[in-house]
Protein backbone atom coordinates (compact mmCIF):
# COMPACT_ATOMS: atom_id res chain seq x y z
CA UNK A 1 0.00 0.00 0.00
CA UNK A 2 1.05 3.43 -0.76
CA UNK A 3 2.27 5.47 2.12
CA UNK A 4 0.77 8.97 0.60
CA UNK A 5 -2.78 6.73 0.68
CA UNK A 6 -5.44 8.92 2.89
CA UNK A 7 -8.19 7.37 3.96
CA UNK A 8 -10.52 10.26 5.44
CA UNK A 9 -9.67 12.35 2.53
CA UNK A 10 -10.96 9.69 0.18
CA UNK A 11 -14.01 8.96 2.88
CA UNK A 12 -15.08 12.93 2.59
CA UNK A 13 -14.74 13.24 -1.59
CA UNK A 14 -17.02 9.91 -1.91
CA UNK A 15 -19.46 11.38 0.57
CA UNK A 16 -19.51 14.71 -1.18
CA UNK A 17 -20.07 13.02 -4.73
CA UNK A 18 -22.88 10.95 -2.78
CA UNK A 19 -26.40 11.66 -4.44
CA UNK A 20 -28.03 11.09 -1.18
CA UNK A 21 -25.54 13.19 0.65
CA UNK A 22 -26.07 16.01 -1.80
CA UNK A 23 -30.06 16.42 -1.77
CA UNK A 24 -29.79 15.85 2.63
CA UNK A 25 -27.78 19.16 2.53
CA UNK A 26 -30.34 20.71 -0.18
CA UNK A 27 -33.22 20.12 2.14
CA UNK A 28 -31.23 20.95 5.29
CA UNK A 29 -30.67 24.52 3.40
CA UNK A 30 -33.81 24.28 2.17
CA UNK A 31 -35.78 24.00 5.71
CA UNK A 32 -33.55 26.91 7.24
CA UNK A 33 -34.53 29.61 4.97
CA UNK A 34 -37.73 28.20 5.27
CA UNK A 35 -37.69 29.00 8.81
CA UNK A 36 -36.04 32.22 8.09
CA UNK A 37 -39.00 33.41 6.05
CA UNK A 38 -41.33 32.03 9.04
CA UNK A 39 -39.56 34.27 11.26
CA UNK A 40 -39.43 37.86 9.54
CA UNK A 41 -42.81 36.79 8.25
CA UNK A 42 -44.78 36.22 11.57
CA UNK A 43 -42.70 38.23 13.72
CA UNK A 44 -43.01 36.12 16.94
CA UNK A 45 -41.13 37.70 19.16
CA UNK A 46 -42.98 40.37 19.19
CA UNK A 47 -41.65 42.32 16.08
CA UNK A 48 -39.84 46.30 16.22
CA UNK A 49 -40.60 49.18 18.77
CA UNK A 50 -42.53 50.13 15.55
CA UNK A 51 -44.41 47.42 15.24
CA UNK A 52 -45.67 47.44 18.84
CA UNK A 53 -46.62 51.25 18.45
CA UNK A 54 -48.15 50.69 15.83
CA UNK A 55 -49.95 47.71 17.06
CA UNK A 56 -51.10 49.91 20.31
CA UNK A 57 -52.31 52.55 18.28
CA UNK A 58 -54.69 50.48 16.49
CA UNK A 59 -56.15 48.63 19.55
CA UNK A 60 -56.46 52.73 20.98
CA UNK A 61 -58.35 53.49 17.98
CA UNK A 62 -60.82 50.43 18.06
CA UNK A 63 -61.04 51.11 22.04
CA UNK A 64 -62.26 54.84 21.66
CA UNK A 65 -64.38 53.79 18.99
CA UNK A 66 -65.95 51.11 20.89
CA UNK A 67 -66.22 53.05 23.76
CA UNK A 68 -68.39 55.71 21.52
CA UNK A 69 -70.62 53.24 20.36
CA UNK A 70 -71.68 52.19 23.67
CA UNK A 71 -72.11 56.12 24.47
CA UNK A 72 -74.27 55.93 21.37
CA UNK A 73 -76.42 53.05 22.40
CA UNK A 74 -76.72 54.20 26.09
CA UNK A 75 -78.23 57.49 24.91
CA UNK A 76 -80.80 55.67 22.71
CA UNK A 77 -82.14 53.35 25.31
CA UNK A 78 -82.66 56.50 28.00
CA UNK A 79 -84.33 58.09 25.15
CA UNK A 80 -86.75 54.95 24.44
CA UNK A 81 -87.24 54.78 28.25
CA UNK A 82 -88.17 58.17 28.65
CA UNK A 83 -90.54 58.21 25.68
CA UNK A 84 -92.20 54.92 27.15
CA UNK A 85 -92.63 56.97 30.10
CA UNK A 86 -94.04 59.66 28.76
CA UNK A 87 -96.24 58.08 26.39
CA UNK A 88 -97.70 55.55 29.38
CA UNK A 89 -98.27 59.18 31.26
CA UNK A 90 -100.45 60.54 28.16
CA UNK A 91 -102.20 57.19 28.28
CA UNK A 92 -103.09 57.66 31.35
CA UNK A 93 -104.07 60.93 31.29
CA UNK A 94 -106.30 61.24 28.19
CA UNK A 95 -107.08 57.75 27.26
CA UNK A 96 -110.02 56.08 28.66
CA UNK A 97 -111.03 53.10 29.81
CA UNK A 98 -113.28 50.74 27.65
CA UNK A 99 -115.77 50.30 30.45
CA UNK A 100 -116.83 53.80 30.21
CA UNK A 101 -115.57 55.49 27.15
CA UNK A 102 -119.16 55.40 25.31
CA UNK A 103 -120.68 57.09 28.33
CA UNK A 104 -117.87 59.41 29.32
CA UNK A 105 -117.49 60.50 25.16
CA UNK A 106 -121.41 61.02 25.05
CA UNK A 107 -121.41 63.24 27.97
CA UNK A 108 -119.32 65.43 27.19
CA UNK A 109 -120.52 66.04 23.70
CA UNK A 110 -123.80 66.63 24.91
CA UNK A 111 -122.32 69.57 27.41
CA UNK A 112 -120.41 70.76 24.58
CA UNK A 113 -123.54 70.88 21.96
CA UNK A 114 -125.84 72.94 25.41
CA UNK A 115 -122.57 75.30 25.93
CA UNK A 116 -122.22 75.78 21.53
CA UNK A 117 -126.23 76.09 21.60
CA UNK A 118 -126.71 73.45 19.49
CA UNK A 119 -128.86 70.37 19.14
CA UNK A 120 -127.21 66.56 19.01
CA UNK A 121 -128.59 63.91 17.34
CA UNK A 122 -128.03 60.46 17.31
CA UNK A 123 -124.35 58.85 18.03
CA UNK A 124 -123.25 54.98 16.63
CA UNK A 125 -120.05 53.91 17.95
CA UNK A 126 -117.25 51.46 16.14
CA UNK A 127 -114.57 49.73 17.55
CA UNK A 128 -111.67 48.45 16.24
CA UNK A 129 -108.13 47.37 17.08
CA UNK A 130 -105.46 49.46 16.88
CA UNK A 131 -102.76 48.08 14.83
CA UNK A 132 -99.15 47.02 16.57
CA UNK A 133 -101.25 47.47 19.98
CA UNK A 134 -102.75 44.73 22.04
CA UNK A 135 -104.02 47.35 24.69
CA UNK A 136 -105.05 50.45 22.62
CA UNK A 137 -109.04 50.47 20.80
CA UNK A 138 -109.78 53.70 18.11
CA UNK A 139 -113.34 54.06 18.85
CA UNK A 140 -115.23 55.91 16.15
CA UNK A 141 -118.35 57.97 16.97
CA UNK A 142 -120.74 59.31 13.67
CA UNK A 143 -123.20 61.85 15.21
CA UNK A 144 -125.24 64.26 13.76
CA UNK A 145 -125.39 68.20 15.20
CA UNK A 146 -127.71 70.68 14.13
CA UNK A 147 -127.24 74.69 14.44
CA UNK A 148 -125.77 78.27 13.02
CA UNK A 149 -123.00 78.45 11.34
CA UNK A 150 -121.71 80.84 14.41
CA UNK A 151 -122.19 78.16 17.43
CA UNK A 152 -121.22 74.82 14.96
CA UNK A 153 -117.81 76.38 14.94
CA UNK A 154 -117.72 77.17 18.34
CA UNK A 155 -118.90 73.77 19.19
CA UNK A 156 -115.92 72.27 17.00
CA UNK A 157 -113.43 74.41 18.83
CA UNK A 158 -114.49 73.32 22.37
CA UNK A 159 -114.23 69.72 20.99
CA UNK A 160 -111.05 70.06 19.31
CA UNK A 161 -109.92 71.35 23.05
CA UNK A 162 -111.33 68.56 24.77
CA UNK A 163 -109.61 67.09 27.40
CA UNK A 164 -110.37 63.50 26.52
CA UNK A 165 -108.43 63.73 23.01
CA UNK A 166 -111.69 63.36 21.15
CA UNK A 167 -110.27 63.87 17.09
CA UNK A 168 -112.67 65.24 14.33
CA UNK A 169 -111.65 62.78 11.42
CA UNK A 170 -114.16 64.59 8.93
CA UNK A 171 -117.44 67.06 8.83
CA UNK A 172 -119.98 66.85 5.97
CA UNK A 173 -122.51 69.65 6.05
CA UNK A 174 -125.74 69.36 4.42
CA UNK A 175 -127.66 72.63 2.74
CA UNK A 176 -128.91 75.76 5.42
CA UNK A 177 -132.55 75.52 6.01
CA UNK A 178 -134.41 78.67 6.38
CA UNK A 179 -136.36 78.24 9.59
CA UNK A 180 -135.74 81.66 11.46
CA UNK A 181 -132.47 81.53 10.63
CA UNK A 182 -129.16 80.27 8.78
CA UNK A 183 -129.26 76.31 10.50
CA UNK A 184 -126.71 73.98 9.44
CA UNK A 185 -127.34 70.18 9.76
CA UNK A 186 -123.29 68.62 9.82
CA UNK A 187 -122.52 65.53 10.53
CA UNK A 188 -119.17 64.49 12.32
CA UNK A 189 -116.75 61.78 12.92
CA UNK A 190 -114.71 61.55 15.58
CA UNK A 191 -112.47 59.31 16.51
CA UNK A 192 -111.34 58.51 20.55
CA UNK A 193 -108.76 56.26 21.89
CA UNK A 194 -109.77 54.02 24.67
CA UNK A 195 -107.59 51.56 26.60
CA UNK A 196 -108.62 48.07 26.82
CA UNK A 197 -106.91 46.55 29.01
CA UNK A 198 -107.07 43.31 31.72
CA UNK A 199 -108.28 46.32 34.48
CA UNK A 200 -110.20 48.38 32.66
CA UNK A 201 -111.92 44.44 31.76
CA UNK A 202 -112.36 43.82 35.23
CA UNK A 203 -114.09 46.74 36.10
CA UNK A 204 -116.52 46.33 33.29
CA UNK A 205 -117.51 43.41 34.62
Amino acid sequence: MPRNFNLPAFKLGSSLRDPRIIMRVIIGGLLIANLVFAIIAFKPFGGSADDLRHDQEDLTRQLTALRSHIATSQQKVDKVGVASTQGGQFISKYFMNVSEASTQVLIELNQTAKDSAVKMGQATFDRQPVEGSSTLVKQTITIGFEGTYGNLVKFIHLVDKSPRFLIIESLQVAAPQQQGGQSLSVTLKIIAYIKDTPEAAGAAL
